[in-house]
Formats: structure tokens, sequence, C-alpha cells
């Protein structure tokens, strides 16, 4: 399956009432998941602060619901002097990167402290990764539906693109790779899968999300693979501009 291979929902969602159920779910994972991996992230903060020093988070205004900015919280993965500024992307073998950072990224513990956004009614569990402000304006030609959603934490976009790091390919500028190519596929999952989602399929995408992270039962995506995925995914969109220039 590809990620074109979804069509963007037509017209867009209106509205971005989240449901009691749903909310309600969110918050009793979110304590669920806190209160059992607070060990874990006293001793990522401890450790991110011996190897680094203050601050051990990193902070940064997400576009929300309905276009609305939040602060979202994560462990600083980047050295303390890298945080403002540079690439507002992270790729693979980033040299900012810190070496406990680099564990963090692997396994996607530097997620850990959105909890609280989870909690404070910013994010959800499963939703549409919040972007920053640097990618606003991919939210347009349809793509503004995804901002009728709660972001979160897990959804099938980030589970399809576990290895986002890797999908970059070396001789394209990353921003603009991402803007074209991967932002477009990642809000056609997102439109496909949000516009008929239930409780039960929530359910089995946080099972699911808890697998990917693990990598349990899963293949390894490789350096290899991800291009042939990425160079994919630039054929789909080259294909996708030329009907666009031709017509109907």
């Amino acid at each position: 399956m590809n990620a074109f291979d979804f069509s963007i929902l037509q017209p867009p969602v209106t509205g971005t009432n989240h449901g009691f159920v749903r909310r309600a779910m969110d918050i009793t994972v979110a304590c669920v998941a806190a209160a059992v991996l607070m060990p874990l992230m006293l001793l990522i903060a401890i450790a991110l602060w011996l190897e680094g020093g203050w601050p051990v988070l990193f902070v940064q205004p997400r576009l929300g619901a309905g276009g609305r900015l939040f602060r979202m919280y994560k462990f600083r993965k980047f050295a303390v002097r890298c945080e403002s500024g540079g690439l507002a992307l992270t790729l693979a073998d980033d040299s900012r990167m810190t070496t406990i950072g680099r564990v963090l990224a692997l396994a996607k513990l530097d997620e850990l402290p959105q909890l609280w956004n989870v909690l404070k009614g910013e994010m959800a569990i499963i939703g549409p990764r919040p972007e920053s402000l640097d990618f606003a304006e991919c939210f347009r030609d349809g793509y503004e539906a995804v901002l009728q959603y709660k972001p979160g934490l897990l959804g099938p976009a980030q589970i399809f693109f576990r290895r986002e790091a890797l999908f970059y390919p070396r001789d394209v500028d990353p921003i603009s790779f991402y803007k074209e190519v991967l932002f477009p596929a990642k809000a056609r999952i997102d439109l496909s899968y949000y516009s008929r989602r239930t409780i039960v399929s929530d359910i089995g995408l946080i099972v699911r999300g808890v697998f990917v992270v693990l990598e349990l039962g899963l293949p390894r995506l490789t350096d290899r693979a991800a291009f042939r995925m990425s160079s994919e995914l630039i054929r789909k969109v080259r294909t996708q501009i030329m009907r666009g220039l031709s017509g109907p």
C-alpha cells in the first residue's frame, strides 16, 4: 500500500469536536501511561541533564485543532546550543543529536512529555501529528481539513512513516521534499482514516502503535528500503503534477 493511494476527503470536514468518549479515553490512557512510565521519564531527564545540562525539555509552538497554536513538549534530542534555529526536520545521522538523543529518537521516547499535552486537552492519543509553524503553508488545497482534528501522539501516518528520517534522499532538499512529498502523503493517510474513525479503530491503532514503536514482529526499515519508498513517493507526486497540468 502506498500513501498516495488515499484520496483527500471532499468536502473538507467541519468542526473540531473531539467527543466525550474519546476525550475520556485520552485522559485514561494518558494517566495510566504517565503513572507507569514516570520512573523512565525521570531517568531520561536525569540522563539528559548529566549529558548536556538544562533544559531537558524542548518546547515549541505547534498547530493544533482549528489552526490554534499550543506549546508542545518533547525531551530534548539535540545539543542545547542547537535548539534555536536550524533545520526544522530531524534527518538520519543528524549531527545535532546527542548520544542520548539518538536513543530517544530511535525508540520515540522523546515524545513522552506530550502526555501532558494530552491531559491539558491540546492533543489526543490518536490524531494527526502537530506541525511546526515552518510548514503552516502546507495546509491548503484540501489539506487544511487535517486541522479539523485534534493532533495526537499516534496515528496511521505516524505508523506508516515510523522511520521518517530515513525517507529523505541525499540529493534532494529536505524541506522541499517534506513539503512536496511527505506532507501530502501523510495528509492523505490522515484524511482517509479520520473521516471514518471509530472508538474501536482508535483502540486498534493504539495497540498497533505500541507494536510499531517496539518493533515487535515488524521488519526494520533499512536505508535502502526507505530510499525505494521515497523514490516511489516522488514518482507519484510527479505523476499527479503532470496530470494536473494536462487537465481532465
